[in-house]
């Protein structure tokens, strides 16, 4: 049978056929609770809704708003209609926006209140968005009312479109080193198989319930539970966005069983007055992903009696790609483990041949979860998947057991006097230092040496160090060459949209000699 033929789901359709009184999405900036029946007929009006507007197979729809229930639905409801979501991050500048929706070109712009100033900015530069949708306060008199979509059936008017796997479901905007970001295509095929990578590998199951504080302008917001959950029967607990007292009030109530987030969140909730006392017992998976994760952060996990791990993925694969066994995570610490059921990875030099066990590497992944390319790019894409393989731009080690550990970025990685520095290491290091709240390296040039390494670094309130009593610190833990020659002290480290520390932004600020 031709792959492309073959039968693309209406997942929360048939969700709500299978299980429709189940909880699906627990909403805490309403507080309403929303079964499987329910999200899917409220998802069916806003297809609906989208279709009067004139939206077609293909066309794109963005939606420029932090975390809610209608975004959900939006996301559904182009999947209903083979419609493509185009999820805008709302940290960017108005510029970048207008860059990004440009390169899209969708037909419909959907936006919540708190951004009815940029809209107005943006709009004449935007020609082609046909229809401008306000969830609540309009930026314009002629512009429509996301409320309006009440007003249709809460089953599909029309047929379902045949859709193949190839067919885009979102448009993920990547941060580019260089120029506009590359717009990740996710597919119908891509999302569905890491869904069934991640519920069958992770043993995600109907009675697991996750908190979404992810952005849902990021992969991870979508695709790390959300619509695996969907897939298996669980539910989500919808938050604006991370904050830690409501995070530590929901582990409090029991519901929760998965938990996902940055390492820059978990540093956070480690230095929380209420981590001391927190109960993650009825918690089953706890995982780091977007950047490596200092050890530290680990170890004070597992002194909680949490089997704390970090994972692996980005935009164009998945994201979710490999998984560590609970019998190895403490004795693998930091390692990502072995790719997914239906995923195949390999380390490779710069010469493509494949790296020797405890050799570092680009990681090289290929398998249904990968992107068919990148939107409006064939350059990009060309570039990045080569004969089946997408290009990663990470460096992972596979040890002599077969299990993967990421050690950074290839761009990131300093060559200092022939030497290979994996920042990660350094950085791993560095969060050991009781005085240090936040720190980061990144590679500054050196006459002697070729590049060196710069920590720059946030000091805990009420601490105090030097460059001096840094260095010296790390000189007893590090090889010489791996110890940065020089460190910067800021008052906060600069975050990309997906709350990672950004490290093209410290090099533009500090990487100067």
């Amino acid at each position: 049978m031709n792959q492309k033929s073959l039968f693309i789901t209406d997942f929360l359709h048939r969700r709500a056929q299978l299980s429709p009184d189940r909880l699906a999405i627990r909403d805490t900036l309403t507080g309403r609770d929303y079964t499987y029946a329910a999200w899917n007929a409220q998802a069916a009006q806003t297809a609906n809704y989208l279709r009067a507007l004139g939206v077609q197979t293909g066309d794109r729809v963005a939606v420029y708003a932090a975390n809610c229930m209608a975004y959900l639905d939006i996301w559904m409801a182009c999947g209903k209609i083979g419609a493509v979501l185009q999820n805008l991050n709302w940290r960017l500048a108005v510029p970048e926006l207008v860059d990004l929706i440009c390169d899209a070109a969708p037909d419909v712009l959907v936006y919540s209140s708190e951004f009815v100033e940029q809209v107005n900015t943006m709009r004449a530069d935007i020609p082609r968005v046909h229809y401008f949708v306000a969830m609540s306060d309009k930026a314009a008199p002629d512009d429509c009312a996301f409320a309006d979509r009440d007003d249709y059936p809460e089953t599909l008017t029309a047929p379902r479109p045949d859709l193949d796997w190839d067919s885009p479901w979102v448009i993920c905007y990547t941060g580019g080193t260089t120029g506009l970001p590359k717009g990740a295509i996710l597919s119908h095929g891509n999302i569905t198989w890491n869904s069934i990578n991640t519920v069958m590998s992770w043993g995600l199951d109907q009675n697991d319930c996750a908190i979404l504080n992810s952005p849902l302008f990021h992969t991870g917001g979508l695709n790390v539970f959300t619509l695996p959950l969907i897939h298996a029967g669980g539910a989500s607990i919808l938050c604006g966005g991370f904050d830690a007292d409501q995070t530590f009030d929901l582990f409090a109530s029991g519901d929760v069983t998965l938990f996902f987030g940055v390492p820059t969140m978990f540093t956070v909730m480690q230095q929380h007055p209420r981590w001391a006392d927190a109960d993650f017992s009825r918690l089953k998976l706890v995982i780091s992903g977007g950047a490596p994760c200092p050890l530290p952060i680990f170890e004070r996990f597992w002194d909680k009696g949490v089997d704390f791990k970090t994972g692996y993925g980005l935009t164009e694969a998945g994201p979710n790609t490999f998984w560590l066994p609970e019998a190895d995570v403490r004795r693998k610490p930091g390692a990502v483990g072995f790719p997914l059921m239906h995923v195949d990875v390999k380390t490779v030099r710069g010469d493509g041949s494949e790296t020797a066990p405890g050799e570092a590497g680009e990681l090289l992944i290929r398998g249904p979860h990968v992107t068919p390319g990148y939107w409006n790019n064939p350059q990009a894409t060309a570039e990045a998947i080569v004969d089946g393989w997408l290009h990663t731009g990470d460096l992972a080690i596979r040890d002599d057991e077969g299990y993967y550990t990421i050690v950074g970025r290839l761009k990131d990685m300093i060559i200092s006097g022939g030497e290979n520095v994996y920042p990660a290491e350094v950085e791993s290091i560095m969060y050991r230092h009781p005085a240090i709240h936040e720190a980061a390296l990144i590679g500054v040039a050196d006459d002697k040496w070729g590049e060196v390494g710069r920590a720059v670094v946030v000091v805990e309130p009420g601490q105090a160090l030097d460059e001096d009593d840094l260095i010296d610190f790390l000189r007893e833990r590090l090889a010489r060459y791996k110890v940065p020659k020089s460190a910067v002290f800021v008052d906060a480290l600069p975050k990309t949209g997906a709350g990672k520390i950004d490290k093209k932004e410290l090099v533009r600020q500090y990487g100067t000699v």
